[in-house]
């Protein structure tokens, strides 16, 4: 098992503090969690604003990861039904991080051309997932986006809730 770099420890600590206290939390306080000192925080990240960017785009590409994964199932029901999944519980960590920093930092990162590629790749998941005829045609991306943001409110049950919004986008035969 290899020990975990500084830079990646750094990234973890500040993605748990900004969930729980909000992107107002001190690097100190960041660098404390992270078990290193202010000056390892800051060779890494020189503001608080990239340290918050990096830690968004993390959780971005692990969305378009994960829908990534979807697409390549070569069983698109299967494919639709586990990026759910684990897209619920993805937001389900978030706890508004997303929001926070989109709010906060609205110019640190390309939000418009992330969200344009995961929302054409998540259409195209819907898309595979109707022609192989197990997913409803009437769902829509729209669809899709209201299920993510309703998890967001039930972190423990979202493994269930994803279960139960899957079932019922599953046309019946």
């Amino acid at each position: 098992m290899t020990a975990r770099l500084p830079r990646d420890r750094v990234l973890e600590a500040a993605r748990a503090v900004f969930v729980t206290e909000g992107l107002a939390v001190p690097v100190r306080e960041i660098a404390r969690r992270a078990e290193v000192g202010p000056a390892t925080v800051y060779r890494h990240f020189p503001t608080k604003e990239t340290l918050a960017a990096a830690a968004f785009t993390e959780q971005a590409l692990a969305w378009q990861s994960t829908v990534d994964e979807g697409l390549a199932d070569p069983d698109p029901w299967r494919g639709f039904r586990v990026t759910v999944r684990k897209l619920c519980e993805l937001q389900a960590r978030d706890h508004g991080f997303t929001t926070a920093f989109k709010a906060t930092f609205p110019r640190a990162v390309d939000l418009a051309a992330m969200r344009t590629t995961s929302l054409t790749s998540a259409a195209r998941l819907i898309r595979r997932a109707q022609e192989s005829g197990h997913l409803r045609p009437e769902v829509s991306l729209a669809d899709l986006q209201v299920v993510l943001m309703a998890g967001t409110g039930i972190p423990a049950g979202h493994r269930r809730f994803a279960a139960l919004m899957t079932r019922g986008f599953r046309r019946s035969v």
